[in-house]
């Protein structure tokens, strides 16, 4: 029998608030274990929370970027469960009543586009972190992290490969960063992904039993462990076994998935609507306000860019990869008005330099202004291609503008006609038997004499000059 993935994905990402959902303790990753706390996320008898107003503007701007309809008015609830990193016994949570539904983000894949439906964003608190003991039986559990916002993004049932899951998860992480509320550093765990995995027979409406997968830090193991999931579930089935709703962990070194526990339904949280917070009220005016902020989303700015820049859908890809890098990319543009040439440098030499060390656009030691000058300079004639990659590598090393760098090097290239056919006579002169060759119909020595020159010149030589010159001269 053929079977069909249906997978479905749980988006946790944690807003860029300077303060948690509830109180006013530091959001801030990295600090001392146990230092970001206070009575009400530690869960206190007594205290009440606060909902933060930068939480709520933040899912808006996610929602509205995603195509939700957003509803006016939702409410706050209690996930009850117990968990050593919960101190409340619960976690407050939405359920019945979200602030966003029924959205979408459209895929490009090897078939064309695919439009995956989103079911709801809603907001709620992170739990803490436990800190397992490898040598002791024991754990520690960091409560920073308690009460950090997150906003939860539930896709609907429509992805139907692992590739198709990858690539739902990198445009959902791009566009998350680009509307500027979450820095999606996976390793970190500001952007966790958990995937809902079940199989059914081909053309088959009703869907088979899932598994929820859980622990993947990065797109590639998002894409293995649901590979691995199906994998699985289809040995399963055609060995005439049952799969069983439980949670599994990815194990990345051993590349399977391992049982974890049973799978929860709704009703074992015992949700009920949290009694200390009131319901959320959204105008619509503050609707249109977050609207007009929202920036030129991937998508729309890809397409610009093929449109404007006449570039290749593979280098728009590249150079929208980030909100940063596109604005990088289109200053270089503005300052040298060469999209093609621009995208070309970028994406080679500048983006290698980066990725070497590591390093993200901002940090790049290469101004905009400076790239756009040495690309003049290119058009100029003053260097030549050549030249230029050891002006921009030097560039990146000292961050000195491309003017300095060429004239401390001496790489002027040499456009002179007349002191170059001096040197090319010279060559044609002491070369007969090659120049002999040419004349016969040998056309590859013509390069012999092109790498003569070059070599004579030190590589300074305008090279369009010397092939032009060389066939007026090696033809007489």
């Amino acid at each position: 029998m053929e079977f069909e993935p249906v997978i479905g994905l749980e988006i946790h990402a944690q807003l860029l608030t300077d303060t948690k959902i509830f109180c006013g303790c530091s959001a801030k990753f990295g600090a001392a274990p146990n230092t970001h706390t206070c009575p009400i996320c530690l869960g206190m008898p007594g205290v009440l929370p606060v909902l933060n107003r930068k939480v709520v503007e933040y899912m808006i701007r996610m929602a509205l970027a995603t195509h939700c309809r957003i509803n006016t008015e939702c409410n706050f609830a209690r996930k009850n469960y117990f968990y050593p990193d919960l101190p409340k016994g619960y976690q407050i949570s939405q359920y019945a009543h979200p602030p966003a539904e029924h959205g979408w983000i459209e895929l490009e894949i090897n078939s064309g586009k695919k439009r995956i439906g989103i079911t709801r964003i809603h907001m709620e608190e992170d739990a803490g972190k436990l800190m397992h003991d490898e040598r002791n039986p024991v754990s520690l559990v960091d409560l920073n992290r308690t009460g950090v916002p997150l906003i939860e993004i539930v896709s609907e049932p429509d992805i139907r490969s692992a590739e198709e899951a990858a690539a739902y998860l990198r445009r959902l992480h791009e566009t998350i960063v680009y509307v500027g509320i979450c820095d999606g550093n996976m390793e970190e765990g500001s952007f966790r992904c958990d995937a809902n995995v079940s199989l059914r027979p081909k053309g088959a409406e009703k869907f088979g039993t899932r598994t929820e997968l859980k622990n993947m830090n990065s797109f590639r193991n998002v894409q293995r462990a649901v590979e691995y999931e199906i994998k699985r579930q289809q040995y399963v089935l055609e060995s005439g076994g049952v799969v069983a709703q439980e949670t599994r962990l990815w194990d990345d070194t051993a590349g399977v998935t391992q049982p974890m526990r049973g799978k929860e339904e709704a009703h074992d949280y015992r949700y009920f609507p949290d009694p200390d917070l009131v319901p959320v009220v959204i105008d619509e005016a503050w609707i249109d306000e977050i609207r007009g902020s929202l920036p030129e989303l991937p998508l729309e700015k890809r397409e610009r860019f093929m449109r404007d820049y006449l570039i290749s859908s593979y280098d728009a890809g590249v150079l929208t990869v980030s909100r940063a890098l596109a604005d990088y990319y289109e200053e270089v543009v503005r300052l040298s008005d060469q999209p093609k040439i621009a995208a070309n440098w970028v994406m080679g030499d500048v983006l290698r330099f980066l990725n070497e060390e590591k390093k993200d656009v901002r940090e790049c030691p290469i101004a905009p202004a400076s790239l756009a000058a040495m690309i003049r300079l290119i058009q100029g004639g003053t260097i030549s291609g050549k030249m230029a990659k050891e002006v921009v590598e030097a560039m990146y090393k000292t961050g000195k503008p491309p003017e300095e760098i060429v004239k401390e090097q001496g790489l002027v290239q040499i456009t002179d006609e007349v002191a170059l056919a001096r040197t090319l006579a010279e060559i044609i002169g002491k070369n007969p038997a090659q120049v002999e060759q040419y004349r016969a119909g040998k056309e590859k020595v013509f390069g012999f004499f092109v790498g003569q020159a070059m070599k004579a010149t030190q590589g300074k030589a305008n090279p369009q000059l010397i092939n032009d010159l060389l066939k007026k001269m090696l033809a007489g």
